[in-house]
């Protein structure tokens, strides 16, 4: 993982640097585990977002504003109880490792001045969070161990706090030159160079250790055996001389758009990917983590949504490919219709009991002046009249069949459809109450009895995205078919224009006119957001647009889904950091 050592000792110097003295003027709790400390000094507010959850666990200021549960959970209620008022006097690191300690001056319930410490141990899936006393002995934890689960380690409510157990590592902070050079003479010779120093040396992250074999050999793969001791001691106590010096370079490598790889110094490896520097990490870990978060929150909160949806859409998939199974079979209608007439053409020359009958097949005429034969299959309990009969109603049975299979294919297809508008919505769900929305929506759409012990919960008015164009104009965006429908049909008014992704599913976008004429740049922005929060993917992706009075919603449709005739359609690349600097509310 890049959040190592290092890069705490980044963060930390950020944090001693902006907040050191600040008050703290709020605590929540937004996720199981995750905590924000609001908090207040002489550069203005700052919100202190700690993660200790075992997919990106990391400490640092964040500007992105996240939804809080109603019933704030237990810890978040006793450090509110305890921390609310105090003031950050401590911020330091455990010797070089990913625990940070945050002391708090503050007072107790007597009154008293006291010291209290939130301690956060970063460590992939043994990330947790620890509340301690002026002593060091545990309040409270985001998760307890006790010797059922850790026979080395506890962490339970009134023991003295302890380190993690040292994993036999040397300090890169501290090792000499000699001691680096003897490890570096006792390790198998073709053993890569990047892990022997993520074996050897504590707090060091791949990324850095191939970074600093990078810049000793020229590559990032390069064995031991061809390593230089002294050119690899230099790379390596140049990065370490940064974190020593505090002269950090936060960096974010990216790939086009797409976040790759961040650190606490350059990351030359990737070549021709560029690697932006940043003056504040928590603004990397904004842009690095806000996708990631967003994407494991609705994993883990919507994993019964996801589930639905998944068998709703292999359900839907069986019951097609039988339906147009059955589709072709009826084909099969004509060839009843014409056994039908050539017996009743011949009952002249027919008699009850006879199983095969060849008849010429007045179909099919040949060059010569004759016609083929077809042989036709009687019932021999049936007289020819009533084996003819009995072939019309195979035939019509199929005629019928035809028709009602065409109109339930129809229905499978716009069933599956709407799974897929439901699926997009998820990827854009940003809290708790869009999930909701979308549970409530499947519930009211016919999917109630695949929802156990699911609650209607109370009317509320939905939250759509709201953005600004640079002409000043709002524009208005569904991030599911409950807000789409809002949108379209209840907040927008006869002259706003309306936008929306051609053939995909994807949001409903209002730009509200407000009686104003638009400018080509209003047009050009509503019709970028739309082809971004779509399924779309690439550039010059088709939108359409007209006015909101002419959109309409047919009888007994599905949540989300308008008819619409007469429209403009516009071609727009969309940009993610632009769509994102428009956006109010954050």
């Amino acid at each position: 993982m890049a959040f190592d050592a290092g890069m705490l000792a980044c963060t930390l110097s950020e944090i001693r640097r902006a907040a050191l003295g600040a008050r703290i003027e709020k605590v929540y709790q937004p996720e199981r585990d995750e905590i924000v400390l609001q908090m207040r000094s002489f550069e203005g507010g700052r919100r202190l977002l700690i993660n200790a959850g075992s997919g990106n666990p990391r400490i640092g200021f964040s500007e992105i504003s996240k939804e809080n549960p109603q019933n704030p959970p237990m810890f978040c209620m006793l450090l509110r109880k305890y921390l609310q008022g105090a003031k950050l006097t401590e911020v330091s690191q455990a010797s070089f490792d990913r625990v940070a300690f945050l002391g708090f001056d503050t007072r107790d319930e007597m009154g008293f001045e006291c010291r209290r410490y939130l301690i956060a141990e970063l460590m992939g899936k043994y990330s947790n969070l620890i509340f301690a006393d002026g002593d060091k002995k545990i309040i409270t934890a985001l998760r307890t161990t006790d010797f059922s689960m850790d026979s080395m380690r506890q962490l339970l409510p009134g023991m003295v706090y302890e380190l993690p157990p040292a994993q036999g590592k040397e300090n890169p902070l501290t090792v000499t030159k000699e001691r680096f050079l003897t490890l570096l003479s006792e390790a198998p010779s073709e053993r890569g160079c990047d892990r022997w120093l993520v074996a050897s040396f504590s707090g060091v992250a791949p990324v850095v250790a191939r970074e600093i074999v990078f810049l000793a050999t020229g590559h990032t793969d390069t064995p031991l055996r061809y390593c230089f001791g002294d050119e690899l001691w230099q790379a390596f106590s140049s990065v370490y001389d940064r974190v020593r010096n505090e002269e950090f370079s936060p960096s974010l490598v990216l790939d086009g758009e797409t976040p790759v790889e961040y650190s606490f110094l350059p990351l030359l490896q990737y070549g021709d990917k560029e690697c932006r520097h940043f003056e504040s990490v928590g603004k990397l870990f904004d842009l690095y983590f806000e996708t990631r978060d967003r994407e494991v929150r609705v994993r883990q909160r919507a994993s019964d949504i996801l589930k639905l949806l998944t068998n709703a859409e292999a359900r839907i998939h069986r019951k097609l490919e039988l339906q147009r199974a059955e589709l072709l079979a009826c084909e099969q209608g004509s060839v009843y219709k014409k056994y039908g007439d050539l017996i009743t053409a011949n009952l002249y020359r027919l008699s009850r009991g006879e199983s095969k009958v060849l008849f010429e097949d007045y179909e099919d005429y040949r060059e010569d002046g004759t016609f083929g034969q077809v042989e036709v299959e009687m019932d021999t309990r049936l007289s020819p009249s009533q084996n003819a009969q009995r072939y019309y109603k195979k035939y019509n049975k199929a005629k019928t069949a035809k028709i009602e299979l065409a109109k339930q294919i129809a229905l499978g297809e716009e069933e599956l459809s709407y799974i897929y508008t439901v699926f997009e919505a998820l990827t854009r769900a940003e809290s708790p109450s869009d999930l909701a929305e979308i549970r409530d929506e499947l519930y009211r759409s016919g999917y109630a009895s695949r929802m156990k012990s699911y609650a209607v919960p109370k009317a509320h008015k939905p939250v759509v995205l709201q953005f600004l164009t640079p002409d000043g104009m709002r524009v208005l965006c569904g991030k599911n078919n409950v807000q789409n429908e809002y949108i379209t049909h209840r907040l927008a008014e006869k002259h706003d224009l309306w936008f929306h992704a051609k053939g995909v599913p994807g949001s409903h976008v209002l730009l509200v006119t407000e009686g104003r004429e638009p400018t080509d740049l209003d047009y050009t922005t509503a019709a970028e957001i739309a082809a971004y929060y779509s399924k779309a993917e690439g550039e010059k992706i088709a939108v359409d647009y007209l006015q909101a009075k002419h959109v309409k919603k047919p009888a007994g449709a599905k949540p989300g889904f308008v008819i619409y005739h007469t429209n403009w359609t516009a071609y727009v690349t969309p940009n993610a950091e632009k769509i994102a600097a428009m956006r109010q509310g954050k």
